[in-house]
C-alpha cells in the first residue's frame, strides 16, 4: 500500500483536473488497487440504512466494493460491521439479504459466529471418538473475519475497514453534510428496493451523478415538465477534498415544487434543443404533484459521498443509491427507496407514484442507465486518449451554476488522493 499505483501500460496521467485518461474505466491492475485503496482503504462506505438492523439481532448483508459485509445490532445495542466471509474455508456466512438471528452459522462446515463476528463454536473441534479435531493449541479468538467500524448519520449506516482516521461527519465536510442533514432530518423508513445492473465502470455511473449539467440536455422529461432546466437557480457544492458534492435545482417560478406540473414556457436558452417541449402532457398529472416538505424552494437535490453513495431528492421522492463494482465494465446500483415515520398515508402514496421518476425505467433517469455503457464501448480502443472536463473551468469548487463539472472534477480529485496517482 505504500507504493504508488501503476499509471497502466497504456498511458500516464495528464496534468491537473481536465483530462481523464479512458485507461483508468478499463484496466484489471487499476480495479485490483481500488478495492485495495479505496473500498478497504480509508473511505466510508454506506452498508444499509439503520432501520434494516432496528433490534438485537437483526442484521443486513451489504458490500463494499468486491467485499461481502454483514451489518448487525449487538445484543448491547451498537451497531457492528464485518467481513462476510467464513473464517475456516472462505464461504460467506450470512447467505441471506437480512433477517434476526440468534447468532450466525456458515452452512459449509458450521462454524458459528456471534452478532460481532466473533467466533464462538467449531463442529468437530475435538474430534469424534477421540480422532481427529482441531489442534490442542487452536484459539478461537484469533480467527474470524474482519471488522470494520461503523457509524450512524441521518439514519443510514456507514463503516469502513480503516481503524482510524476522520469520522463520517469530518469525512463528508460541514456544508455537504448540511445538505445531507437538510433531506434525512427525522426518522426514515424503508419503502422500496430493487437492485439495477449497468454495462460500465463503476466511476463512469459516478462521473454521470456528479454531472450536474447533462440533466437538461440528456433526460428529455427533466425539461418538459420543468423539472429541472440550467436556467432555473441552483448551484454546485463540492467538499475541500472532492469527497462530497451537492447539487440543487430551484423549482421554476410557477413551477411544481409545491403543487403540480407547471406549463412549459418558451425559454430562448433552450431554442432548437432536442430536450425541448413539443406539446407533451402527462395523461395523469397528479404524478406530478409535490409537497414543498423542506422549507426551502429546492424541489430537485443530488448529494454524492466518495466513493458510491448517492442520496436523491427529486419533489417527494428520496432514494439512497449504492454503487457495487462487479470488474471493469459492470457494476450494481442499489436503490433503496425512503419515507419518512410520520407520513401521512397522502404524503406515503404521493412518494410511491414519484419513485417512478428515478430508477431502471424511471421518466427522467432510464437514460442514465444507458450512457455508461455508451461510453464503455465508445472507449474500447482509446487507452491513450483522454476525456474533456473543462466545463465552468479547471477546479473543484463549489459553484452558483450547474453549468459546470467541477464536482466531477472533485471525484478525480478524491480518487487520486486516495489511489496515490
Amino acid at each position: 500500500m505504500d507504493q504508488p499505483v501503476r499509471e497502466a501500460t497504456s498511458g500516464t496521467w495528464p496534468a491537473g483536473l481536465t483530462r481523464v485518461p479512458y485507461w483508468v474505466y478499463r484496466d484489471q491492475a487499476v480495479a485490483h488497487d481500488e478495492q485495495g485503496r479505496i473500498f478497504e482503504g480509508p473511505a466510508w462506505h454506506f452498508v444499509c440504512p439503520e432501520i434494516d438492523v432496528a433490534n438485537s439481532g437483526d442484521y443486513r448483508a451489504s458490500m463494499i466494493g468486491a467485499m461481502p459485509v454483514v451489518v448487525a445490532r449487538a445484543e448491547d445495542g451498537e451497531i457492528v460491521a464485518f467481513e462476510n466471509r467464513c473464517a475456516h474455508r472462505g464461504a460467506l456466512i450470512c447467505l441471506e439479504d437480512g433477517g434476526s438471528v440468534k447468532d450466525f452459522q456458515c452452512v459449509y462446515h458450521a462454524w458459528r459466529y456471534d452478532l460481532r463476528g466473533n467466533l464462538t463454536s467449531v463442529a468437530f473441534r475435538r474430534g469424534v471418538n477421540g480422532k481427529g479435531g482441531m489442534p490442542d493449541d487452536f484459539e478461537m479468538a484469533a480467527h474470524g473475519p474482519r471488522k470494520l467500524r461503523t457509524a450512524t448519520l441521518c439514519g443510514l449506516v456507514f463503516a469502513t475497514l480503516a481503524p482510524e482516521g476522520p469520522g463520517i461527519e469530518d469525512y463528508i465536510g460541514p456544508e455537504v453534510l448540511g445538505r445531507l442533514r437538510r433531506v434525512l432530518h427525522k426518522k426514515v423508513e424503508v419503502i422500496g428496493r430493487f437492485t439495477q445492473q449497468l454495462p460500465c465502470n463503476w466511476k463512469l455511473y459516478m462521473e454521470n451523478v456528479r454531472d450536474t449539467y447533462h440533466a437538461s440536455l440528456l433526460h428529455t422529461f427533466f425539461t418538459t415538465f420543468r423539472i429541472t432546466r440550467l436556467s432555473q437557480g441552483g448551484g454546485v457544492m463540492v467538499g475541500d477534498t472532492g469527497v462530497a458534492h451537492a447539487s440543487t435545482t430551484l423549482a421554476a417560478a410557477g413551477g411544481a415544487a409545491a403543487g403540480g406540473a407547471a406549463a412549459p414556457t418558451q425559454d430562448d436558452s433552450y431554442a432548437g434543443m432536442r430536450a425541448d417541449n413539443q406539446g407533451f402532457q402527462l395523461r395523469d398529472p397528479s404524478f406530478m404533484h409535490a409537497v414543498a416538505e423542506f422549507n426551502d424552494n429546492i424541489n430537485l437535490q443530488i448529494l454524492s459521498v466518495f466513493p458510491g453513495f448517492i442520496l436523491q431528492q427529486i419533489h417527494n421522492a428520496l432514494a439512497v443509491r449504492q454503487i457495487v463494482p462487479r470488474g471493469v465494465d459492470s457494476m450494481d446500483l442499489h436503490w433503496t427507496y425512503l419515507g419518512f415515520a410520520d407520513d401521512t398515508p397522502e404524503l406515503r402514496a404521493m412518494r410511491l407514484k414519484q419513485s417512478n421518476l428515478a430508477g431502471p425505467a424511471g421518466f427522467v433517469s432510464m437514460e442514465d442507465g444507458a450512457v455508461g455503457g455508451f461510453v464503455q464501448r465508445g472507449i474500447a480502443a482509446a487507452d491513450r486518449q483522454s476525456s474533456v472536463v473543462e466545463m465552468g473551468g479547471a477546479t473543484a469548487e463549489g459553484s452558483e451554476t450547474r453549468a459546470t463539472e467541477a464536482s466531477v472534477r472533485g471525484f478525480w480529485k478524491a480518487w487520486r488522493a486516495q489511489m496515490g496517482i
